[in-house]
């Protein structure tokens, strides 16, 4: 028989509904109220900036249009996330941007990974006929004003990108579905939304996917977000500055090279760019092998910061 004494000193059992689970309020409810929270506030943020970018006659294809029409966009993916942090009691380093890391071994690592691997991309389609070099576009001040400029822009666009659907999104829907089905929704969403880009139409939402696939297996090895960064970063100045070729669509001025394809659209990318090639297919495949090689272990997400601590710190690391 129960000792009556040790029933009534055990602990009651945890009760789950539709709205908490064991991590809290269930993953389904925060999503939505991510989204209720970063909508508006994208929406006002969107208003102001067309507004901006009309009065300074800003053309998306330099810096500062860029610059203006998207990656200004971080400050309400940036306060929604915050806000969130604060009523889940968790960090900017639990949805994978620990800022002490920021620009670390890994992010450089994954910079020039990144850059070397296009520059081989861009060789074997030379060797195969349909793609040129060209020549130097830009001389003097213009050669470091513009890489600086478009760096800034590369290593912004890569931080909206990437925190937008592997930062709270990739974390909380692992706390609801795990790591790698989560992967695949974010994924999924990131690729399919590259459909609407300038081009869209041909492999350039396939290629956006398994990147993202391949650069979650980043995520998932290395702990957080700034191997990927690395990696996306330099890839969008390659195309945008160094090699001058279009980045997901969207071509760039300013650049050092006048590179240009000519060729069966399956091998060049066509208007989207190489991102559209079926050599990138190859190349993300090729990633995919060599990440699972390099990089050990699991480190995303942290067990601690998966269940929800009602007194955590708030500190951001």
């Amino acid at each position: 028989m129960v000792d009556p004494s040790e029933a009534m000193s055990a602990p009651p059992k945890p009760q789950y509904g539709i709205l908490k689970g064991p991590n809290g309020l269930r993953a389904g409810w925060r999503l939505l109220l991510f989204v209720a929270i970063l909508v508006p506030l994208g929406y006002g943020t969107s208003l102001s900036v067309d507004a901006l970018i009309r009065r300074s006659h800003a053309d998306f294809s330099t810096p500062l249009g860029a610059v203006l029409s998207l990656d200004l966009l971080l400050v309400p993916l940036f306060i929604a996330t915050r806000i969130m942090g604060r009523i889940e009691h968790r960090t900017f380093a639990d949805y994978g941007l620990p800022w002490r890391r920021a620009f670390g071994l890994r992010f450089w690592q994954g910079a020039f990974f990144s850059f070397a691997s296009f520059t081989v991309l861009l060789l074997v389609m030379r060797l195969a006929g349909v793609f040129s070099f060209g020549v130097i576009a830009v001389h003097g001040w213009d050669v470091w004003k513009y890489a600086a400029a478009w760096a800034v822009l590369a290593f912004l666009s890569a931080l909206l990108e990437d925190f937008l659907y592997r930062g709270y999104l990739l974390f909380t829907l692992t706390t609801g579905i795990t790591f790698w089905p989560a992967a695949v929704v974010t994924s999924l969403l990131m690729g399919g939304l590259h459909y609407f880009n300038p081009s869209g139409h041909g492999l350039g939402p396939v290629s956006a996917t398994m990147y993202c696939l391949v650069t979650a297996l980043v995520v998932r090895r290395t702990g957080n977000l700034w191997m990927p960064l690395g990696i996306h970063a330099a890839w969008n100045w390659g195309e945008l500055y160094f090699y001058g070729v279009p980045d997901s669509g969207y071509p760039a001025n300013g650049h050092l090279l006048t590179a240009g394809f000519h060729g069966n659209p399956l091998l060049t990318g066509g208007g989207f760019g190489p991102e559209a090639s079926i050599f990138t297919l190859l190349l993300l495949a090729i990633w995919g092998v060599i990440f699972s090689v390099w990089l050990r272990g699991v480190r995303y997400p942290n067990p601690a910061a998966v269940q929800q601590q009602p007194q955590r710190s708030q500190n951001v690391n």
